[in-house]
């Protein structure tokens, strides 16, 4: 990747002199761009491109160059690709459109590209793009205009007209740009590639996204969920209504719809989303140019009361207000300000306001520790010059510990104002509005960070699961040509998985309804099996509160009447019989969908037979734990009253939290499930039980290697059980979220000179950020096994160890982290080493890690592990590495 972002020398292919041609535009930007490398044209019509010699081919030029750029018709890119990988050209840029967005033609030639390059190491971003803008290495590779000024923000976009677009305002705003990349195609380079290289990246403050649709959508989630934790993700996703809820044959079918499921993503991954493309830019300028905001504790400065109150409103949108005026601070406003302003947020400094005035007023706020952002709004008044007023902003924020943006409200008379608010990196916006829903966008991110660094709360209960039962179901449901389950079925199969759900048996006529009832408390409710009908309410299926022999017969009547006249021809099983639960205090609707793209795809919401109408529902992606199930359940309008309400008991948020781990598992575990749906889950006296279920079941491509996933679920297969070498034994399996207090616990054993040895500094607390950086792993991309005490009745963690991969997937740093009452008692041998095996079947080939020179236990490890122990560049340090091509693990 960095071939294509740090070259030392470029070469256009295809470029020539024509004015007005995307050949010589190449060559033209790379030249004004002030470019330091070598720039090479291409092309065999020409011996000299804008004064520089021309090459017949790539293959002429020596050394080779690092990137080429072709910007030929695409049916000659796969040969042209192919002679830069014979030359040693590592990164391609292919600006040609006309790829399989053009049809099944260019979809071929996109294969013959993808060919070309197979097993190469070649990196290739497009086709059909408008190339890659680095300011700082004064690379403009595009078609585009003058180079963007030097910054910290990245965009990435599919779309190259959005590119331009985000350029040109750039350049009226003052906003500058570490990376800009137009993807395209997205043929091999895509967004998650990128999210990992730019999240390595130290010029990266934050990245901008404008999103079409992903490719390899695990890959994606699991960059997006490691760099959000440290970088601001910002995203566009355009598309919203294009596809819509599909059919399906469940509530929840219908329900999930794909850029629902979009949300529910980026949510999980810690992406902001935002609805337009003017918001994009108004997130990307704040971005740029102020620091991000601790909190959401808005002060508004400003001298019209009109816009201070739009401010307001703007918050009230999103349940806030703004912050509340501390009494020190009150005292020293009422002293400089006149006796009649607005006394409170927003602080109205009325319409004569003077420079002294605004500044006297933004110096209090700057100063106080009571607001986390200051938004200031002008508007033009008389009396006051706008330029004087944005002058003597800008020499107060440059030392600003939070964001200070300004609405410079007006047109003509505020241009000049603006713009020395631009240059000096303070955010203008045209009204209040846009300016504090920027801000909320960053308070949103702020708010991810907080939630990221949560530690998941264990169960009360172990969990477990009958897989063998659901398999057997599942695979005789296949032999028997059976895609859409029954509700004793269902039921049977969510029961397996610990799933409450309340008796129910089938009977095939009336007699065999009331035998089956005699064995049965009364009341009980009677429902339509049948295979095709989806919704047995609307033909009258559901007969309730039955409590006699004579109710029974009467209700199977009125159920086969009514469903055979509606539907003569559906095939119809019988019903069911179960208890009849009257009266519950909320009736819920709990399933999953399989999304093409996503795969399964939780829901969590109000549900009966108004479900649809009501559409207060929550998805989510498995794996879940207690925290993130209790997320979705707080996006519902219903947990308020989940939580209790009037008459209504509280319902067992624990149980629920349960219910929704347990269906994460099911649909983990049988990717064959493609649609479950628990319509309603009853919750009486706290307790809830799904008294009506449906599933339907496709074979599964992916076998069992959780590939219909796009979070890598807890590898539970790796546990195992060991001994150490004092016959300790030991319980060694992969980390989770739920062990964050047993590490601290182990953070508590060590000693100072431990703690050194593993952080390389003093480290006295483990903040929320350290832990979950170390208890909620991507275990796509990191090993981590931790040793458990077999002997405790409470769990206690004896050590860690793990391997954090880089994005190639080829190489990897480890560490080792144990007790001190339990070093050298052969534990982080037994963890280091299932890590490194771990490592090497995944097509690892190079481990490392840095020790300092006094770390002899570490040493020692290593080296009776076989890694090679060389000096580091500091003579304090070793470092440790190790080939697992040839090691003997």
């Amino acid at each position: 990747m960095d071939h294509l972002f740090n070259p030392n020398s470029v070469a256009v292919i295809g470029a020539n002199d024509k004015p007005g041609s995307i050949g010589s535009a190449l060559i033209n930007n790379l030249i004004e761009g002030g470019f330091s490398g070598k720039i090479h044209p291409v092309n065999p019509h020409y011996e000299q491109v804008h004064g520089l010699k021309a090459f017949s081919t790539i293959a002429e030029i020596e050394p080779p160059p690092d990137l080429a750029i072709i910007a030929t018709p695409i049916a000659t890119a796969p040969g042209i690709v192919r002679q830069c990988v014979r030359s040693g050209t590592r990164g391609v840029i292919i600006i040609s459109a006309g790829g399989r967005e053009s049809g099944e033609a260019g979809r071929l030639i996109e294969e013959q590209i993808h060919g070309a390059v197979e097993g190469s190491g070649v990196r290739i971003i497009g086709p059909n793009c408008l190339g890659v803008i680095r300011p700082a290495k004064h690379l403009n590779a595009t078609f585009s205009g003058s180079m963007p000024a030097k910054g910290n923000l990245a965009v990435i976009s599919q779309s190259g007209a959005i590119c331009t677009f985000i350029l040109d305002r750039a350049a009226q705003e003052n906003t500058g740009f570490s990376h800009f990349v137009s993807i395209g195609s997205m043929l091999d380079v895509d967004f998650g590639d990128l999210i990992d290289y730019l999240g390595n990246d130290g010029s990266v403050r934050s990245i901008l996204l404008y999103m079409e649709n992903l490719t390899n959508i695990r890959k994606f989630m699991s960059a997006a969920r490691a760099v959000a934790r440290i970088k601001p993700i910002i995203v566009l996703k355009a598309g919203k209504s294009k596809a819509g809820a599909r059919a399906a044959s469940t509530h929840t079918g219908a329900m999930a719809g794909e850029d629902a499921v979009y949300d529910a993503a980026f949510k999980r991954a810690g992406i902001v989303r935002v609805p337009s493309l003017a918001r994009l830019f108004d997130c990307a300028e704040l971005l740029a140019k102020q620091p991000r905001p601790p909190g959401k504790r808005l002060a508004i400065i400003t001298n019209g009361g009109g816009p201070g109150v739009m401010a307001a409103d703007t918050l009230a949108e999103y349940g806030l207000e703004p912050a509340p005026m501390p009494e020190e601070t009150m005292a020293q406003l009422n002293e400089i300000l006149p006796s009649y302003w607005s006394r409170g947020n927003p602080i109205d400094i009325l319409g004569n306001a003077t420079v002294e005035r605004f500044s006297a007023v933004l110096d209090i706020c700057l100063a106080s520790k009571a607001f986390d952002g200051v938004l200031i709004i002008m508007v033009p008044q008389a009396l006051t010059d706008p330029e004087e007023v944005a002058k003597a902003l800008t020499q107060m924020v440059r030392r600003r510990r939070f964001p200070v943006f300004a609405s410079w409200m007006g047109g003509k008379q505020m241009a000049g104002a603006i713009d020395i608010l631009n240059q000096a990196d303070i955010p203008t916006y045209e009204t209040p509005e846009r300016a504090v829903r920027a801000f909320l966008y960053m308070v949103e991110y702020t708010r991810n960070q907080e939630l990221l660094s949560q530690v998941p709360p264990k169960l009360s209960t172990d969990l477990y699961f009958d897989r063998d039962f659901v398999f057997r179901t599942i695979y005789e449901c296949f032999e028997q040509q059976i895609d859409l389950l029954s509700e004793v079925q269902s039921k049977k199969i969510l029961a397996a998985y610990g799933i409450p759900v309340n008796e129910t048996l089938l009977a095939t006529s009336a007699d065999e309804a009331v035998a089956m009832a005699q064995e049965m408390d009364m009341p009980l409710a009677m429902k339509l099996v049948s295979p095709d009908i989806t919704h047995k309410s609307d033909v009258g299926g559901v007969q309730l509160d039955l409590r006699n022999e004579e109710d029974l017969r009467q209700a199977f009547a009125r159920i086969m009447d009514k469903a055979r006249d509606l539907y003569p021809q559906a095939r119809i099983t019988g019903v069911s019989l179960q208890p009849y639960l009257a009266n519950p205090d909320f009736e819920l609707l709990i399933g999953s969908n399989t999304d093409p793209d996503f795969g399964p795809v939780l829901l969590f919401g109000s549900g009966g037979v108004f479900a649809e109408v009501l559409n207060d529902r929550a998805l989510g992606l498995p794996p879940l734990n207690r925290l993130l199930a209790r997320r979705m359940m707080e996006e519902t309008r219903i947990l308020p009253l989940l939580k209790g309400y009037r008459s209504h008991p509280p319902a067992d948020l624990e149980k629920l939290e349960e219910l929704l781990i347990r269906l994460s598992q099911l649909v983990i575990d049988f990717p064959e499930i493609v649609e479950l749906d628990m319509n309603p889950v009853i919750v009486k006296n706290g307790i809830p039980c799904a008294v009506d279920a449906r599933i339907k079941l496709a074979r599964s491509k992916s076998g069992t290697s959780n590939l219909h996933l796009v979070i890598s679920p807890y590898p539970q297969h790796l546990e195992r059980h060991d001994l150490t070498d004092l016959k300790r034994p030991l319980f060694i399996r992969p980390i989770k979220p739920e062990d964050a207090p047993l590490f601290v616990e182990l953070f508590n054993v060590l000693t100072p000179t431990s703690i050194y040895y593993r952080f390389f500094s003093v480290v006295k607390t483990l903040s929320p950020e350290i832990l979950a950086r170390f208890t909620q792993i991507d275990y796509d991309r990191e090993i981590a096994f931790v040793a458990l005490d077999e002997r405790e009745v409470q769990e206690r963690m004896l050590g860690i160890a793990n391997i954090v991969g880089e994005p190639d997937g080829k190489r990897g740093e480890f560490s080792v982290l144990i007790g001190d009452p339990w070093q050298g008692t052969g534990i982080g041998a037994k963890l280091l080493l299932q890590c490194l095996r771990i490592a090497r079947e995944r097509g690892m080939e190079i481990v490392w890690g840095t020790v300092l020179a006094e770390n002899s236990y570490m040493i020692a490890l290593s080296k009776k592990l076989g890694f090679t122990v060389q000096q580091g560049e500091d003579s304090s340090e070793y470092k440790l590495t190790i080939d697992l091509k040839s090691a003997r693990l």
